[in-house]
């Protein structure tokens, strides 16, 4: 971060926002149960995460799994999907929605974000369904919960699998409901970043009793509930979460419900303020987004700026007053990785145009962590007089 501010004083902000992760003696106590039992992996508090994580969310059943990214993974080859086929999905997302598919040769194909929330459009989906359709992925961005009434009526119409990518959403609701419990099965990642995190860590939701054991034979080498320890009766993989890990989330979880009022209170003000002040926009929320999780705090600068001012140059001026705005994703349509790995299983070089994400990425999205948002309210007045010193700054 620069020493002075943009036009060479002080900054508008030099104390530090809260750090993360918050913890306290509740994760020490834990873990040290665990540690003191000798049962280190399969310890009872994984069964009493997965019940207590079920519930929050209003599902039936839950896999506990190693990471967000194999969560995925496994719920796509639990809900049937196989080499070859195509798995619909957002452009703007974190890369292991791509890569997770394809991991065993499942085909991402890229269907552009609504231009204001950035969030699958649902409308653009049903064109970008083939014969090799089997799957679509909504991406809960940012803890926003993507269309879920809709994908869901467009995923029957098809007979396609809805996944919800919840990476990032532990907590969130649509219409009432908590999301992973929506499709025919959700995820979610507990990686250091995230609202409930381990380090790493993740979770398969689902209502489905029989996709609730395939995925867990799936983790665990191709076992079966109930069955004998050496009764391996598909091909799976070793892919559990620890006794350790389940402690700490443990930990974690009994702060869920205060640090998401406190963030829903923060980003009210934020979205407030910011929607009052020239150069900048936030985005849309659906009214059936009942409860937002709130990973990110997106917002975006002025459509009809950008042209003129360029988004790096404004993160560089925002952190300099003390404002720790990110930069976010590269859109993966034109990630070079997903595209060769794409070639790779197809033979051909896949060309998706998705004009709404590329610009977001590109040109105008900025990006507040979640712990940003655990901070007070002269906090948010803080960050906005930087965003209004800044914008001002390009008039």
């Amino acid at each position: 971060m620069d020493k002075l501010a943009i036009d060479g004083g002080l900054p508008i902000r030099t104390k530090p926002f809260p750090a993360w992760p918050i913890y306290d003696e509740l994760e020490e106590r834990l873990i040290l149960e665990v540690v003191r039992s000798g049962r280190w992996g399969g310890h009872a508090k994984l069964s009493e995460l997965e019940e207590k994580f079920a519930a929050i969310h209003d599902a039936k059943h839950a896999v506990s799994v190693a990471n967000g990214t194999v969560a995925i993974t496994v719920a796509l080859q639990a809900a049937g999907v196989q080499p070859g086929d195509e798995v619909i999905m957002p452009p703007y997302t974190f890369i292991a929605t791509a890569s997770s598919a394809l991991l065993f040769g499942a085909i991402p194909v890229f269907v552009d974000v609504e231009p204001d929330s950035l969030l699958i459009d649902p409308e653009k989906v049903e064109a970008a369904i083939t014969s090799k359709t089997k799957a679509i992925i909504a991406v809960h961005i940012a803890g926003a919960p993507a269309n879920l009434t809709r994908l869901r009526a467009i995923a029957n119409k098809h007979g396609l699998r809805l996944i919800e990518d919840s990476a990032q959403a532990v907590g969130a609701r649509w219409d009432g409901v908590g999301v992973g419990a929506q499709g025919d099965l959700g995820t979610f990642s507990f990686q250091s970043s995230k609202n409930i995190n381990a380090g790493e860590g993740g979770m398969i939701l689902t209502n489905d009793q029989e996709l609730a054991d395939h995925a867990w034979s799936l983790a665990n080498v191709g076992r079966i509930r109930q069955g004998d320890w050496y009764q391996h009766e598909r091909i799976g993989w070793n892919l559990r979460l620890t006794g350790l890990q389940a402690a700490i989330l443990l930990g974690q979880l009994s702060r869920l419900d205060d640090q998401m009022e406190r963030r829903e209170r923060n980003a009210k003000l934020l979205t407030e303020l910011l929607d009052d002040t020239q150069g900048v926009r936030t985005l849309r929320r659906d009214p059936k987004i009942t409860r937002h999780a709130l990973h990110i705090f997106m917002f975006r600068i002025d459509p009809d700026l950008t042209d003129r001012v360029n988004k790096a140059d404004v993160i560089r001026r925002l952190n300099a007053e003390g404002i720790p705005v990110g930069f976010g994703y590269i859109s993966l349509n034109q990630n070079k990785a997903i595209i060769n790995e794409t070639k790779k299983w197809t033979g051909e070089e896949r060309v998706y145009s998705c004009p709404n994400s590329e610009r977001a990425c590109d040109k105008e999205i900025l990006w507040l962590s979640q712990n940003i948002l655990l901070a007070g309210e002269p906090d948010m007045h803080d960050i906005v007089a930087g965003v209004r010193k800044v914008m001002a700054s390009f008039q």
